[in-house]
């Protein structure tokens, strides 16, 4: 198959993994890289033999550029993936697809009416792990899916971020930050949502950084830092869920599924990591079982032959969307790391939000296909 030539755009510290996945996975080629700051696409270039530096204007102009890859700061993801469309070029952004929903529905749009295809993040819900749930669901492992909680937990990114001050401000936040993560897991594994109701607090009016260089300085607070929300998914099940800036250490699960016949489990030690990351082991306890078993299943014993063992991405894939969207385009079927996907989970995030501001339940007016499996041996499957 042809490689897909990506244009990179934003060659900030996240460009690292994707200009290492992209050299990996046989379907990309990075043809060229851009970046405000053109000496630090000059560093990036030469360090991962990209032939081609250029303002960011150019790199979406390139004649030989299909798709653009769009890694810089979230406030300008929709202006720039926009104009990127307009120049006739397939978009995959890092998360968020838009800041708002105007800007979001805008972006599908103009894809639709271009014949274009945007693609967008977190697509790690299509590593190992959470392809290993998904198998055991469509497997009928745990029966009907009941509910879900996920978790997103911590006491705040002042104390491991040296400049902070994003994650309190309007777009920031534990639901848009973290949240999208286990929100776009949800909705894989389970598919689109109905209804949202929630509460919210801000705990403290400011924060104070504790790491070099700034310690010691404090940053106001200006959104919600404790969100506890509810999810009425399509399916009939009924899904928990609290994001947090305020927790200092918790032992709750990640994520878990629950269905008429068993349970899913993510625990992680680190609150952060959940579907976050792409490997990691799934726990599953059944009706006909006593005791908690893990997937992906080890070799060998047969008690766990019928357990789902997910796929091969374990190690941090950023970038697999991209490489599937890359097959989709040439093979003529939908990707599964969608805009649509994508502009689905914004609309959940901030209708939380909403809920919790104006003590309500809100509906969900968009719907997304739930993205269809990867196959285990991706790509060679593909």
């Amino acid at each position: 198959m042809k490689k897909l030539a990506v244009g990179l755009l934003g060659c900030g510290d996240v460009s690292d993994i994707y200009f290492q996945n992209c050299a990996r996975m046989d379907a990309l080629s990075v043809v060229a890289c851009a970046s405000l700051h053109i000496e630090k696409a000059r560093a990036k270039a030469a360090k991962y033999s990209v032939p081609r530096v250029c303002t960011v204007d150019q790199l979406i102009k390139a004649p030989e550029v299909e798709v653009v890859l769009n890694l810089t700061s979230p406030k300008v993801h929709a202006e720039l993936n926009l104009v990127a469309l307009t120049a006739g070029k397939h978009v995959y952004t890092e998360k968020p697809l838009a800041s708002t929903l105007v800007e979001g529905a805008e972006i599908l749009a103009l894809a639709r009416s271009r014949g274009l295809r945007v693609g967008s993040a977190p697509d790690t819900f299509l590593g190992a792990r959470l392809q290993a749930c998904r198998r055991a669901l469509d497997s009928g492992l745990v029966g009907e899916p009941v509910g879900a909680a996920a978790f997103v937990v911590s006491p705040g990114h002042e104390w491991h971020h040296p400049n902070p001050e994003f994650f309190y401000k309007p777009g920031g936040g534990p639901v848009l930050d973290m949240g999208p993560y286990y929100l776009t897991a949800l909705i894989a594994l389970l598919g689109p949502v109905k209804k949202v109701s929630g509460f919210a607090r801000t705990s403290f009016p400011r924060r104070t950084i504790q790491t070099a260089p700034r310690k010691g300085q404090t940053v106001a607070v200006e959104v919600a830092t404790h969100v506890a929300g509810t999810l009425q998914f399509e399916n009939g099940a009924v899904g928990t869920m609290i994001a947090s800036f305020d927790v200092w250490d918790s032992e709750l699960p990640r994520i878990e599924i629950y269905g008429t016949r068993g349970t899913l489990c993510i625990r992680d030690v680190d609150p952060l990591l959940g579907p976050n990351i792409f490997g990691g082991q799934v726990l599953v306890r059944t009706a006909d079982k006593a005791r908690w078993r893990g997937i992906p299943r080890p070799a060998g014993l047969e008690e766990w032959d019928r357990l789902p063992a997910g796929n091969a991405w374990t190690e941090n894939s950023r970038g697999l969307g991209l490489a599937d969207m890359a097959y989709a385009i040439r093979n003529g079927r939908p990707l599964r790391a969608s805009g649509e996907l994508a502009y689905h989970m914004l609309e959940v995030s901030l209708g939380l939000l909403e809920a919790a501001e104006k003590g309500t339940t809100v509906t969900i007016a968009s719907r997304c296909e739930r993205p269809a499996p990867l196959p285990e041996d991706f790509p060679a499957g593909e």
